[in-house]
């Protein structure tokens, strides 16, 4: 039957958005504008490392421990920098601070293929739209400037909602914000348990997408898995 769907929540990053190049390029890209060399898989591996143990350190940008999102980011860039040999604090809390508004935009980011065209249609279908994402409230301007912001009644990060997927209650605060009781929602995204599991365990539907050839987690039945974007709207309207 139908799904009588009435709002359907978004995550971002590797299901709207991507990033246009790896985190290393950038950094790199950064440092050599300074005259320093490093090697852009290297800082891969050093941002990797480094955020990491910021995130366990101070989960969801340090909500709640007294760091802002942007001090949050700084020392994960600096760290990154140091553990790939850079140790110039003048240089390096420039390039912090260049690269946390050179994230803030377009030159960064780029639509995923099918991306706009789906919003376009879910939208002409009268769904109210919102995004869910373990985000930063950078977010707004990034959906901004990739033009896809106007889609959105609203944007909600974890940052805002003081709580990161796969925690239910950035749900709970979704469903709240539209009105919508949460077997007239639907999330979509790209992580098994941060969306598909996770908007599923507050009763939600939910659309995992997944390129061909990823991990087939077994509890995923094939009618919410999404080869690519363009597929929602045929299952949503079956």
């Amino acid at each position: 039957a139908m799904l009588r769907l009435r709002l359907l929540t978004w995550d971002v990053k590797d299901t709207l958005l991507r990033l246009r190049q790896p985190v290393g390029e950038s950094y790199a890209a950064e440092a050599r504008a300074h005259g320093v060399q490093v090697q852009p898989e290297a800082l891969g591996q050093s941002f990797r490392e480094a955020y990491g143990a910021q995130s366990r350190l101070f989960p969801n940008y340090g909500q709640g421990q007294g760091l802002s999102s942007q001090q949050w980011w700084a020392d994960v860039v600096k760290q990154t920098f140091r553990l790939s040999g850079v140790h110039e604090d003048g240089v390096l809390t420039l390039m912090a601070e260049n690269l946390y508004h050179d994230f803030c935009s377009a030159r960064n980011w780029e639509v995923l293929p099918g991306a706009s065209e789906t919003l376009s249609r879910c939208c002409q279908r009268g769904f109210c739209m919102g995004v869910v994402s373990n985000f930063d409230n950078r977010l707004e301007n990034i959906l901004s400037q990739c033009d896809l912001r106007h889609y959105f009644e609203f944007v909600l990060t974890s940052e805002d909602a003081g709580f990161a997927k796969p925690d239910g209650r950035i749900f709970e605060k979704a469903l709240r914000l539209s009105g919508v009781p949460p077997e007239q929602a639907a999330h979509v995204g790209d992580d098994y348990t941060r969306d598909y599991r996770a908007a599923r365990a507050v009763g939600m539907h939910s659309f995992l997408l997944r390129a061909a050839g990823q991990g087939k987690e077994p509890e995923v039945p094939p009618e919410h898995v999404l080869p690519t974007l363009s597929h929602l709207l045929a299952l949503i309207e079956k």
